[in-house]
This record gives structure tokens, sequence and C-alpha cells, in this order.
């Protein structure tokens, strides 16, 4: 029997998880030497790499000193914590990663908090100690400070801790030893990580918990054997977690994690983590066992969605042009496919409208994930403005999601960051300083003070500063928060955008598109200068006459119009507006495109 290690590496957004398990690959002879390996081989989504960031979970192995590692790759982003509260319940350690400049993080304390709770012995990672702004003594006092302020147990505070570069592939105990390998890093985990508590003569059973789709195999479940071993064409059924069957039947494909690849096996033993095909029903949390199995495996639950939009069929004059998946069926059946594997997002149909549903999740950078995906599978949609999810106490009090923010700026833009998110019912719990003339501040603010913000945070701070944000808990309503200040340039007509018309819209705001661009009526062009909405003419050519101009008259030349993104647009748009998304374009709309329905509909709303 094979020894088996299985360990999660955890951290805060972009500390370093994926680089230093390429290194952990090469230096464990995975990779041949001479084998051209992508730089973050672990991301493999092209929005992974596009945005630099890790969405889904990944399991990896390595071998050392005759002794299979399986490695787990998860998520740094707070809008994913739902993939690594799965995950960890598959591995027996964890090795937390900490920035040496940064320190721990808002996401650092969410990942080792669900971690301690497993009763998992964390092995303390602290990376990036050849940065020039490194703070090694401080961090590492600071991540022992996190460690108590989180209950953490005796065991549990006496965590390992090594000094590592993950880009540059050394980990080291003392900081004056030599930086070479990452050797010391693979003799901790053999020695620190327990191998797994199983029970190898009871019935087979394991627990599920990332879902994937594969064109050959179909449903492909990953998750841990908790007890038995299996093989392949092995009878199993699958449990939900009330102990009702799910399904029987056999299991057609068992596969392996060796390296960065899944190699099909024929029989696997209780410790493993392994993917499992032959099951259409079977889902995430499920427990996949011997057809005598009585009791399901127990799974912890996830924290609630705190934000949902709306996703609907695209009804624009445009609809159908771009796309090639446009149907309220088929749009359906992708967001409840994505509800089953993604147990951290919800989908719920609208009871007025069969053409729209309800989409929950953890925030917005998640819910545009989950769109932009979907337009790069060619669907076409309309999304209206993220909302948070509000709930009730005991007393029938309206209770609302708070964040907590932490915010690290340059010292001369603390005022008006303080003054901004103060307005958006933000409450100052700590500030101090973090070397270099930086300040770190942490707020206590309600999820929907912070929709929008993150663009006028970057102009505010020139791009210098960095937001944070975890999901803090729910507290009172707060009362309501101002909105957007400018009202919009709506165009009244259907065509093609011209130039010149620009041209002469530029003095009543900025705009969101150039010339030269499919538009319609009702559709959002640019930012009037003012609070009120204003439609517009963006077809309105130049007079021909037989006087002769001067050349500068003829040549027009725009200023650059803003490109939102889809995250930028979504949380640009009011309630009486939507984002078009399809696989070619964003584009602004308002709800109602003909003018005198949205009149009607204002009045409607002055009477109310």
């Amino acid at each position: 029997m094979t020894e088996l290690r299985n360990i999660a590496i955890i951290a805060h957004v972009d500390h370093g998880k994926t680089t230093l398990i390429d290194q952990m690959l090469r230096q464990s002879g995975t990779f041949r030497s001479n084998q051209q390996v992508a730089e973050c081989v672990m991301d493999s989504g092209d929005i992974e790499r596009e945005r630099g960031i890790t969405i889904l979970a990944k399991c990896t192995s390595v071998t050392w000193k005759d002794t299979r590692i399986n490695i787990i790759d998860t998520p740094g982003h707070a809008d994913f914590g739902g993939e690594v509260e799965r995950v960890l319940s598959m591995v027996d350690g964890v090795a937390l990663l900490v920035d040496a400049a940064e320190g721990p993080m808002p996401q650092t304390k969410f990942v080792l908090m669900k971690a301690l709770a497993l009763g998992l012995r964390p092995i303390v990672i602290i990376n990036k100690v050849d940065r020039p702004d490194a703070q090694v003594d401080v961090v590492v006092n600071a991540v022992f400070d996190l460690f108590a302020a989180l209950d953490a147990t005796e065991e549990q505070l006496d965590f390992p801790v090594l000094y590592a570069s993950g880009r540059n592939g050394w980990a080291v105990a003392e900081l004056n030893q030599p930086r070479e390998t990452l050797n010391a890093l693979f003799d901790l985990i053999l020695s620190h990580v327990p191998t797994p508590t199983v029970d190898e003569n009871a019935p087979f059973s394991m627990l599920i918990t990332i879902l994937e789709s594969d064109n050959f195999l179909g449903r492909i479940l990953t998750g841990k054997i908790y007890s038995g071993k299996i093989s392949v064409n092995s009878p199993v059924k699958a449990l939900r977690l009330d102990g009702n069957a799910v399904e029987q039947g056999r299991l057609t494909k068992i596969l392996g994690f060796r390296g960065i690849e899944r190699v099909s096996v024929e029989e696997a033993q209780a410790g493993d983590i392994i993917a499992i095909a032959g099951l259409t029903n079977a889902t995430v949390a499920d427990t996949i066992g011997a057809p005598d199995l009585q009791f399901p495996i127990k799974a912890n639950p996830v924290d609630p969605p705190t934000m949902a939009i709306t996703i609907g069929v695209n009804d624009s004059p445009l609809a159908g042009t771009e796309g090639s998946k446009v149907t309220s069926r088929m749009i359906r059946d992708r967001l409840f496919r994505e509800a089953e594997s993604n147990v951290a997002i919800r989908v719920t149909e609208r009871g007025d409208s069969k053409d729209s549903f309800e989409v929950g999740g953890r925030g917005e950078l998640q819910l545009g994930v989950l769109i932009e995906t979907m337009r790069r599978e060619g669907f076409e949609v309309s999304v209206s403005r993220p909302r948070v999810l509000f709930e009730k106490d005991a007393d029938g009090k309206l209770l609302e999601p708070i964040e907590a923010a932490q915010v690290d700026v340059d010292e001369d833009y603390s005022g008006v960051v303080v003054e901004k998110l103060s307005i958006r019912k933000g409450d100052l719990v700590e500030m101090r300083p973090s070397g270099g003339g930086k300040v770190r501040l942490t707020f206590h603010i309600p999820s929907r003070g912070l929709i929008g913000y993150q663009g006028e945070f970057l102009t505010d701070t020139r791009g210098t500063g960095i937001l944070n944000r975890i999901f803090h808990g729910y507290e009172p309503y707060k009362g309501d928060i101002p909105g957007r200040r400018n009202g919009v340039l709506i165009s009244n007509s259907t065509g093609v955008s011209v130039t010149y018309a620009l041209w002469n819209l530029e003095e009543r705001g900025f705009l969101f598109i150039p010339g030269g661009v499919k538009i319609y009526e009702g559709m959002i062009i640019g930012q009037h200068s003012r609070d009120n909405d204003l439609e517009v003419n963006p077809l309105k050519g130049k007079q021909l006459t037989n006087i002769r101009t001067t050349s500068k008259d003829e040549a027009v030349r725009l200023t650059p119009p803003k490109i939102l993104t889809l995250e930028q647009a979504m949380a640009y748009i009011d309630e009486d507006e939507l984002v078009e998304v399809t696989p070619k374009s964003i584009r602004l709309r308002k709800r109602l495109l003909d003018p005198n329905a949205r009149k009607r509909e204002s009045r409607k709303a002055e009477s109310a």
C-alpha cells in the first residue's frame, strides 16, 4: 500500500499558491527536465489565465521519498470561498501561504478559520521573503495573533514556519540557511501532515466535493475515499446528506491524479483522492458507497449567497445577431447545470417571468465570471444590477450582509477613502500604519455599499490602493445609501453611430461607444454631466452644402470612449437599466426601450 498525504495550499489571492505548486511539480520530478510547461500550470481555464486568479479548486500529486502527496490548489478570492470550504474536507493538512510584505489579509483569515474549525494543523509558509519590503518578523507575529484570535488549540498554535520564495523555488526553516530547493517543504509535509484516517476494511464510501463534465466520460465526480477500496465496474449507490438514495450504478472509470494529469486506474484505496465516472444524478456533497452503505458522510454546510442578479433572455433589437444560444430554455439549462456543480451559486426561477432567473452568489466577481463564461460559450443574456439578499431576525427586523473591507492606501489618500466609505455606511474599526508611507484601514460596511465602488476607489487612489473584502455577518439594515449621481445619455434612434454626432454630444458628458457601431433606441451610449437622463441623437450627420470649409472643420477627433468591462457595467447600471451581454459586445440599455413606456413607469413610481 502506497504511503499517502493529502494537503491543500490555502492563501489570500495573489500570495503565490499556484506559482509554488509549479515549482513543487518541477522539483519532485513530475516534469521532464526538458519539458515545456506553461507558467501557473494549475490555472488551466482561459479566464483564470487572463485574470491571474484561481477560480476552481484543482488536484495534482507528486511523489517524494516513495510517498504520494495529493496537493489541492484552492482559490484565493473571497467570492470563490465555496470551493475552498468543500475541498478542505478532502485533506488532512494545509499549507497556509502568507505574503512576507502584505501579511495576513481578509481571505487568509477566512480560509484559516475554516481549516482550524476542521481540526487541521497548518504549516505556515512566509512566501516572497526576498521582496525588498518584506517584514518577516512582523508577519510571523501577525500570523500567530490571527491563530489566537480564531481560537486555535494549543496543538494548532504550535505551527512550524518555513520561509520561501515560490517563484525562485526554495524554502528554508531558518533564514540563514542555503536557499536552493523545496526539500524542506516536502520533508515537513511528510513529517507534519498525518496519513489519512480511514477504515480499510469497512464498505467503500467517498464524499463528492468537485463535479465536472467531460465530453467523453460524462459527469466526473472527484472526492476522497473515507473507507474501503473500489475497482472499475463495481456496483455503487449515491446518498444525499439526509440519507435518501439518489441512484445506483456501476463505475465505468476511476481516475487517479498523477502530476497534472488524470490517469485511468483499475482500483483505489481508502485515503486516496480520485475522480469517478458512471453516475448520472449524484452531485457535490453526496456520498458514493457500496450497495449496503446505510449512512452518508457528514459534509459541512456552505455559507449562503449574499448577492443576486437577474439573468434573462436578451430582448433587444440586436438580439440573436451575435450569439448562438438565445432561448430561455438554453439559459435555464446552463444556469441549473452551474448551480449543480458550484454549491456557492443558487438559481431560482422568477415567478413573474418565465424568461428570467435569479442567480445568487458570493460577490460581483463570482457572478461576473459566470456570465463571462456563458458569453464565451455563445450565450446572449440580459443582466440586472447586483442586489444584496436580505434576511429577517426573530423579531421580523431586516438584516443585511456586512463585509469586512480591508484597504491599503498611501497616507495621502486615506482621507478620501474614509469619507467615501462613510457615505456608503461603512464603520471604520481599525486604522494603523503598514510601513512605506501606507496605512491599513479596516471597515465594516454593507455589501450594497461596495457595489460599484471599485472603479471610484481606483480613481481616488490614483490606482495605488488595494481593496479586499470578506463576508463578516448579518447586521440590522443601515438605511439608504446614495446611488449613482449622474444620469445617462440615451439613444433616441436605431442605426449605426456617427462620429460627427458623437463629437457634438461630448459636451453633454462622456461616451461609452465609438463611432461606427450598431445602436438602438433606448440604448445607453454615455454618462450625462447632470443628474437627469437625456435622450440624444447619435445618428445625426453633418449637413452637406456647396460652401467650402477649412480642413480643421472636417477633422473630427473623438475623445476615446470609456469602454466598460462586464463587472464595471453591472456595477454602473441603475435599477431601471440592464446590461446586454453577447459573445462580441457588452451594451448598456434601459429596461424599457420605449421612451413613452419609461415616462409612464416613472409617473407610477412617483405616485406610489
